[in-house]
């Protein structure tokens, strides 16, 4: 079988600048160091040796002093006077992410999600209709309506009739309500598998889209490991595996809390992880255990995914993890949820396969 066969690297854009092609590397790093710049800055200087990203005219210390001048880092007190994140690259980061995962999402525009209600709409559209009884009269369109009074009946004989009125249609758009759940155990990073990177990338892809494209909609971070509790959006490149257990109970119990707050009715959980649960409560103490699936916790994980359904919570699954019994639990979980699944690599990030229970579909999303 022939392989492939590999060159220099040689960047990814011919125009671009010596900071530019710099830039791209470190934001890579960022995501793998959890955050940590002078971490992330040691790496570049060692790869930078081996490698020789850079020349005499442009240096890593040149890179370092055009980072801070642009407002990509600055100093962090907390760390004792070392660099830091700016709010902007923590955007960045999670832009780049959505590009990274849904890259080839087709563009759309800011709003709700649309729904098959009929009847009168909450959203004004472009479209026009005629006006009918029992019309709003919010939903008249006065300038358009006058131009047809004009044109039916002259400047001179001016008014305004019924059959002059324009209505502006509406839609419905619904809002909907979201917790966004990630796996932070130490499963994420064991047998010298990283995957805490590609899980925190899907993360920020995924609250990238969901806060730029509904900005009306509500969403919610949870992270779990012995524990569950609540992260800000801003904290996700920050995150790092602990010496936790997998305490999917614990996710699912305080994202169903958060939900339950919420009157929105639609509403629904994203879980990231790689798949098995290995840890949950029994009255105050942690009943844990690593090897295999252990009936008792996975028992009690598919009674909260069949209670979810029952309270019209779907749960979505991205599992970061091709091993085939970890799986198998995942569609176990996905089919007691009625919800849907997608299954990656480690490497083909992006690159899912797509599980809908619901409709009973199974693709591959490229």
């Amino acid at each position: 079988m022939l392989g492939l066969r590999f060159t220099d690297f040689r960047g990814t854009g011919k125009n671009q600048t010596p900071f530019e092609r710099l830039l791209d590397l470190f934001l890579e790093l960022m995501v793998h160091t959890s955050g940590d710049v002078d971490e992330a800055l040691d790496w570049m200087r060692e790869i930078d040796k081996q490698h020789q990203l850079t020349d005499d005219e442009y240096t890593i210390d040149d890179f370092i002093e055009e980072l801070k001048k642009k407002g990509f880092i600055g100093d962090d007190t907390g760390k004792g006077g070392g660099n830091g994140l700016t709010k902007k690259t923590e955007q960045i980061i999670r832009k780049r992410s959505l590009d990274q995962v849904f890259g080839k999402l087709k563009k759309g525009s800011k709003g709700n999600h649309r729904t098959l209600l009929k009847g009168n709409g909450d959203e004004l559209t472009s479209d026009r209709r005629k006006f009918n009884f029992g019309d709003r009269h919010e939903q008249i369109s006065f300038t358009d309506s006058i131009r047809n009074a004009q044109v039916n009946h002259g400047v001179n004989n001016f008014m305004l009739t019924e059959n002059d009125l324009e209505i502006v249609e509406t839609e419905h758009k619904a809002l909907t309500s979201t917790v966004l759940m990630i796996d932070i155990s130490h499963s994420m990073i064991l047998y010298g598998e990283d995957r805490i990177t590609p899980a925190k990338k899907v993360a920020m892809a995924l609250a990238e889209l969901i806060t730029t494209r509904y900005p009306k909609d509500t969403l919610d971070i949870v992270v779990f490991g012995n524990d569950a509790w609540r992260v800000d959006i801003k904290d996700l490149p920050y995150l790092q595996v602990g010496p936790y257990h997998t305490n999917t109970v614990a996710g699912l119990e305080l994202s169903m809390d958060l939900l339950r707050r919420k009157k929105n009715p639609n509403r629904q959980i994203f879980m990231i992880t790689d798949g098995k649960p290995s840890c949950i409560k029994v009255g105050g103490d942690y009943y844990k255990n690593s090897f295999g699936l252990d009936p008792l916790i996975v028992n009690k994980t598919l009674n909260l995914a069949a209670q979810c359904r029952k309270l019209r919570i779907p749960i979505t699954t991205f599992m970061i993890a091709q091993d085939p019994y970890l799986q198998r639990f995942v569609e176990d979980f996905t089919a007691a949820n009625q919800g849907k699944a997608f299954y990656t690599s480690l490497k083909g990030l992006g690159d899912f396969i797509f599980e809908d229970y619901e409709n009973n579909r199974r693709r591959n999303v490229r």
